[in-house]
């Protein structure tokens, strides 16, 4: 017996699962209006100030500057966004940005048509109305599949449509 004893390591894991992303606007009402067509959810407006879409998988928030305002050094600003996509797998791309062109017109910003990415997304580029990027894709390629169901969310299983 070499007198050593054995050490022994006790891990822990810490679950971490996205909860919600929040955009800071200066124009709720807009901002609001363009995710409740984009994600198809009912806003929840909890304040004034402060709303909730909540979808399947996330929630997005939407709030006014004044709701964050006790971050007192650097406050998050409306329209600062320069270095984040917010990214939402839809069942179909096109028809999706079909009716956002319906429903928002010449106030979308459709910044990449609809486009084939190489992984086998189909994918369309937008702004929203406070400038962040947003990428609506579709995965269409057995591969884009696979790679998608080892994601959350999942993709549903397709639908068959009747005649």
């Amino acid at each position: 017996m070499s007198g050593i004893q054995d050490s022994v390591v006790i891990m822990t894991t810490n679950t971490v699962q996205l909860a919600s992303v929040r955009v800071i606007t200066d124009d709720l009402p807009q901002l609001v209006r363009f995710y409740e067509v984009l994600t198809g959810a009912t806003p929840q407006y909890l304040t004034d100030d402060f709303v909730e879409l909540v979808t399947p998988s996330a929630t997005f928030a939407l709030s006014t500057p004044e709701r964050v305002a006790f971050i007192t050094d650097n406050p998050p600003r409306a329209a600062a966004n320069r270095t984040a996509i917010v990214e939402f797998v839809v069942e179909d791309v096109e028809s999706l940005l079909a009716l956002m062109k319906t429903e928002l017109g010449d106030d979308l910003d459709v910044v990449q048509a609809p486009t084939m990415m190489p992984w086998g997304n189909m994918s369309v580029l937008i702004r929203d109305p406070e400038g962040s990027l947003v990428n609506l894709y579709t995965p269409v390629t057995p591969q884009a599949l696979r790679l998608q169901q080892n994601r959350t969310p999942k993709m549903p299983p397709p639908t068959s449509k009747a005649d």
